[in-house]
């Protein structure tokens, strides 16, 4: 098989670590070579974080180029405008429309760019965006929106619903179990219903 990569990027402590552990298991588990990168730049809380994944028959490097990631999973609205350019032109952007002031916009040197979702769509880039923070609320807790937009991108690769809680069960501490399972839920059913897209 053709090798595919994944790109997760967001701000440190969104959960895009847990993110990319479960989809290297769901991929693993399907038989495929697999490489996962570690978290690149700040990985303190609110530092701008970046992961790769690839997956494939043999894969030598996790690290994507730019044009070639098939999917884009962003937690953050300008973390996505960052990283578009990743995007394959036939990949799909799976964004949570959660705004994230970055340092320069809390200490007042900047300010937030406005219409982002818009200007996404503009540049013609398969974008689904969701508030993918209040089904993390409605599912028990703000932390679960990683595992939101884990359902979401279930939902558009082909892989049985199964391999993606089996990987949840088996990563997510017991006592956070419920939740994400509630989170991934929430997350399949608003891509498959689409009236929580944007």
């Amino acid at each position: 098989m053709k090798t595919k990569s994944v790109m997760i990027v967001g701000v440190g402590g969104q959960g895009s670590l847990l993110a990319s552990r479960i989809l290297g298991h769901v991929f693993m588990a399907q038989g495929f070579d697999v490489k996962v990168s570690e978290v690149h730049g700040m990985s303190q809380r609110g530092g701008s974080v970046v992961t790769y994944i690839k997956y494939g028959d043999q894969v030598f490097s996790p690290i994507v180029e730019q044009g070639e990631a098939d999917f884009l999973l962003s937690f953050e609205q300008l973390e996505a405008a960052r990283w578009l350019p990743y995007l394959k032109k036939e990949g799909t952007m799976i964004l949570s429309t959660q705004k994230i002031d970055p340092m320069p916009v809390i200490t007042g040197t900047a300010q937030y760019p406005e219409d982002i979702v818009t200007k996404l769509r503009q540049t013609g880039a398969n974008l689904v965006a969701v508030d993918a923070l209040s089904l993390a609320q409605q599912a028990g807790s703000a932390k679960a929106t990683n595992t939101v937009l884990i359902g979401i991108l279930s939902t558009m690769m082909p892989f049985a619903k199964e391999h993606w809680e089996t990987a949840i069960r088996e990563l997510v501490p017991p006592k956070f179990l419920d939740l994400n399972v509630n989170a991934f839920e929430l997350g399949r059913a608003a891509a498959v219903d689409g009236a929580k897209m944007k």
